[in-house]
């Protein structure tokens, strides 16, 4: 098959530096302490209750600190903290699973001190007015208090007053997978309707008490810190909501041939990459105006567990990217949201040279000889990266990016892999 790729030559590429803006906290411990402490926050935990600090399946930064600080301020009252994970179906929809996915963001009991109580059972709470079942996770509805931990952000597949934050935390992540189906069910154009509806039904009859909502900037550091009564949650996360999207990072050239993307995995995004910088949404909710023609995806995170959700938004993939994915624990998440199309496998080829050969083989109305190609290490970490030669002169106009590295071409491995 390589006969196939006369003539295709991967080009020599250049690393920059994008350049956004910078907001974040400095003394994410003390900041914290003083939202905290609070009368209206910490009041509401008294003398031994049992306290449910809800903690989901993306990586945050600063997250461990986080907990811990929450941790000590519940402690403090004389209460008995406890963690428990609030993903949906995320962590293969099992009590190890999500226990496992905790620990690999690094929340353990050695490092919190507090048990991690992973239970997938969960207790009805009502009907909603449109008529579908709430659900929250049994451990957290037997608690005296549940204080909900996450991130702002904007979603992957629908746009609303809520997408990715602390409603979301609460109606799905707390609902567990049976909570997680029933929010998906009428489909993605309903998902934002039903997660506001649910958020508002659990915050009304369970005994969720604050919220510890937290920003970030486009360099994965902690930008903001929202500490929210939990009469205050539906308020203000559409304020903090805008903010966030503010503070997104994105590929600063528009548009290009292929886009190589060295790894994804949940840990980056629920699709694996973030449909918001790549701009393709595989659910058709949400139209971007188009980026690139190929996405070539080289590997998945250790951290995804063989979870491979999304991978349809890239055309071509690795042989080593193929080997890591775990059907198990990927099916999941489309049989919870019933999005199929989310794991449909991209062209496979045996190793990196050839994937990206592929991409640029693929492409439409292209001279071979001067490619538009970018480079990432994953959606997240966009502040380096590497273009094509053709693209230098762009780069080189553009104010906010900057040489940051040699021009030269990439290494390969015996396998044809990168290094």
């Amino acid at each position: 098959m390589e006969q196939l790729f006369n003539g295709i030559h991967i080009p020599r590429m250049q690393k920059v530096r994008q350049s956004f803006a910078r907001e974040r906290v400095s003394d994410i411990a003390g900041v914290l302490q003083n939202a905290l402490n609070q009368e209206k926050i910490i009041g509401t935990i008294n003398t031994g209750d049992r306290v449910a600090i809800a903690v989901g399946s993306r990586g945050i930064a600063n997250l461990p600190q986080l907990i811990s600080e929450v941790i000590t301020a519940v402690k403090e009252r004389g209460a008995e903290p406890f963690i428990v994970p609030a993903m949906g179906s995320h962590g293969g929809a099992t009590e190890a699973g999500q226990a496992e996915v905790l620990a690999e963001l690094g929340v353990t009991e050695a490092v919190t001190g507090v048990p991690v109580v992973s239970n997938m059972d969960v207790v009805q709470l009502g009907v909603t007015e449109s008529g579908f079942p709430v659900y929250i996770d049994k451990e957290a509805y037997h608690a005296d208090a549940v204080i909900i931990t996450g991130r702002i952000k904007p979603h992957t597949s629908f746009r609303a007053k809520f997408e990715s934050g602390l409603a979301k935390m609460i109606a799905v992540g707390l609902g567990k997978q049976k909570g997680a189906e029933m929010i998906h069910e009428a489909g993605v154009d309903n998902i934002a309707e039903r997660v506001e509806e649910a958020a508002k039904m659990l915050l009304d009859k369970s005994n969720i008490v604050f919220s510890v909502g937290v920003l970030e900037n486009a360099y994965e550091e902690t930008a903001e810190i929202a500490v929210l009564p939990g009469d205050k949650i539906m308020k203000e996360e559409p304020v903090l909501l805008e903010k966030a999207k503010q503070l997104m990072p994105s590929i600063l050239f528009s548009p290009f041939d292929v886009l190589i993307v060295d790894e994804m995995g949940k840990n980056i995004s629920g699709n694996g990459m973030d449909p918001n910088i790549i701009r393709r949404n595989y659910s058709g909710s949400v139209k971007h105006e188009p980026l690139v023609q190929r996405i070539a995806i080289l590997d998945l995170t250790k951290e995804s567990h063989g979870n491979a959700n999304g991978m349809t938004n890239a055309d071509i993939c690795s042989r080593r990217f193929f080997d890591k994915i775990q059907f198990a624990a990927t099916y999941p998440n489309p049989l919870t949201n019933k999005i199929a199309q989310g794991v449909k496998i991209p062209m496979v080829m045996e190793n990196d040279s050839l994937a990206i050969k592929a991409a640029m083989k693929t492409c439409f109305d292209v001279d071979y000889s001067r490619m538009r190609i970018i480079r990432i290490k994953n959606t997240l970490e966009l502040e380096y990266i590497y273009i094509s030669e053709a693209m230098l002169d762009e780069a080189q106009a553009h104010p906010e990016i900057e040489p940051a590295g040699d021009l030269d071409y990439m290494t390969f491995d015996q396998h044809y892999n990168l290094f």
